[in-house]
């Protein structure tokens, strides 16, 4: 419990500030954002505004698992979790105390608008344990298969070496996170087929592995430039 603790200070003392709080900040913003789904006019792709944030959690876990090894990223990927669960324990404090929203002054239909608000911010508890399980299953997925890749194709400093484990290990932890918040909360509490989870998962993963594969030049250099300040004693489990 001590290493732990120990380790978890380190971590929080030497990780850089920006890439850690655009990881928090993608996992609140996604999990936000999950609320709205996109109208895509294709009936089997189904997907949500949370696209919007959440390939940018996976790619600074990418590059915190090249910096600092998958324990590292998994540790920081429970904190940004935790951090979110604040949040939204605070984002329900605020709709269940009285008042009303600015948006919801439209004559006739301000209760029900106030209403939906309240919803959509304070958040249900199935979709936020269910949202919870499945981001820690993948995000560990994520990080310790993209170390694992990194090690199988050697240590080497190319974009083609970031690229690739990245794309793999995001692509397939991305699937994971999907099929198991669809399994969870999807198929219990909405009744989806198992063919709607499956699909979901995978036209979802495969948007977000477009993400990735369009913003990984910025990871790829920011990784760059993170091994370059670290010092030699910290590097020892990178990949």
């Amino acid at each position: 419990m001590k290493r732990t603790f120990d380790e978890f200070r380190t971590l929080t003392q030497s990780a850089p500030p920006m890439l850690v709080s655009l990881m928090i900040l993608s996992i609140v913003g996604m999990n936000l954002l999950a609320n709205k789904s996109i109208d895509t006019g294709v009936e089997w792709l189904a997907l949500d505004c949370g696209i919007l944030f959440s390939w940018l959690a996976f790619l600074t876990m990418d590059v915190l698992t090249q910096c600092y090894g998958p324990r590292a990223a998994s540790i920081l990927s429970v904190l940004a979790l935790a951090i979110n669960l604040g949040m939204s324990l605070i984002l329900f404090i605020a709709s269940v105390i009285p008042g009303v929203w600015g948006e919801s002054f439209v004559e006739g239909y301000e209760a029900v608008i106030n209403t939906a608000l309240d919803n959509t911010f304070g958040g249900t508890w199935y979709v936020i344990v269910g949202s919870s399980v499945a981001f820690i299953a993948s995000s560990i997925l994520n990080n310790f298969l993209n170390h694992g890749i990194g090690r199988l194709i050697g240590r080497q400093g190319s974009f083609a070496h970031f690229a690739t484990r990245a794309y793999i290990s995001t692509f397939t932890a991305q699937f994971a996170d999907n099929i198991i918040f669809a399994l969870l909360v999807s198929r219990v509490f909405f009744g989806w087929s198992m063919l709607q989870c499956f699909t979901c998962a995978v036209t979802g993963a495969g948007m977000e592995l477009l993400f990735e594969v369009v913003f990984s030049p910025l990871g790829y250099r920011l990784s760059k430039r993170v091994m370059e300040e670290r010092s030699p004693v910290s590097k020892e489990d990178a990949v």
